[in-house]
């Protein structure tokens, strides 16, 4: 595959095509309106001779080989926006949405050619994270997924593939679980929420860095992990709800870095500074990640 489109101009979108245009992928970015593609262009920072193309016409990605969709995350919206694209691509172009969570086969319930549709779901930020997630739809094909997973790894990126049109797919149905626990340690007076993103910062998530929650449980001993289980499991959180902690803050209009104030304190610039480290921490990170994966291969 080497004609890349990429739908929305946002934030995910630009830094997508930014990185297939970057990798020399004939990249052509839509988006609805002059304005929308001029907010795209703002984000994209690239060389003048770059392979990358703007267009409001849809026209214009009908020899895409792959479509990548990250648009509104509205289900409608994206029904609509995939029923009216499958009639004007090719028949082998590659379909796919760019969706934290929605169902793949509710997206694609209008698509002429569902066995091409999948999710290929990347994370903010998409030039740093390594990980996408592919999902399958009841009638994926699997020469379409591993022709996804193959184009992924070729830009860089770590693929796993989500076999099932499961809610939350794989990362965000553990991120939750996790979030839930943490909630329920902070809410009981266990431990204050700094301590409990230290446990994490410094304890679990530094395991986790390196290794896998199945391969963690290999190293400590199964026998290990089994009998605390037996003991450990009824007593977890298992609330079906959103927390008081969470709903306090979201009635509150206390959305975390984007409004000022979360969990933590982001108000007078506090925030554009927490983004930076992030950043600075994530790019970090990947060069371990990058560095690790040669060890055992000298």
């Amino acid at each position: 595959m080497m004609k890349i489109g990429i739908c929305g101009t946002g934030l995910m979108g630009a830094t997508m095509a930014q990185i297939f245009a970057e990798k020399g992928y004939e990249t052509c970015i839509w988006g609805r309106t002059e304005a929308s593609l001029e907010r795209g262009r703002k984000i994209i920072t690239l060389e003048a001779d770059a392979p990358l193309r703007f267009t409001t016409q849809l026209e214009d990605l009908k020899q895409c080989d792959i479509i990548i969709e990250s648009i509104v995350e509205d289900l409608s919206v994206k029904q609509d926006f995939f029923e009216r694209l499958s009639e004007i691509v090719d028949s082998e172009t590659i379909l796919a949405t760019n969706t934290s969570g929605l169902s793949m086969n509710r997206i694609c319930e209008r698509v002429k050619g569902k066995e091409r549709f999948l999710g290929m779901h990347w994370f903010n930020p998409s030039n740093l994270i390594p990980l996408t997630e592919i999902i399958c739809n009841e009638k994926t094909e699997q020469r379409y997924v591993d022709a996804v997973y193959e184009l992924a790894k070729a830009i860089g990126k770590k693929p796993v593939i989500c076999r099932q049109d499961v809610p939350g797919f794989i990362a965000n149905r553990i991120q939750f679980a996790v979030l839930r626990e943490c909630m329920d340690i902070v809410e009981k007076g266990t431990a204050t929420v700094e301590d409990v993103d230290a446990v994490m910062k410094y304890g679990i998530g530094f395991r986790y860095a390196a290794y896998g929650p199945f391969e963690v449980a290999d190293f400590g001993g199964l026998d290990t992990f089994y009998h605390i289980s037996e003991y450990l499991n009824q007593d977890l959180c298992d609330a079906k709800e959103p927390q008081k902690m969470m709903k306090d803050l979201y009635i509150q209009g206390n959305y975390g870095v984007k409004s000022g104030r979360g969990f933590y304190d982001y108000s007078a610039g506090k925030g554009e500074e927490a983004v930076k480290i992030r950043n600075k921490k994530f790019k970090d990170m990947k060069e371990c990640l990058d560095k690790w994966e040669t060890y055992g291969k000298e």
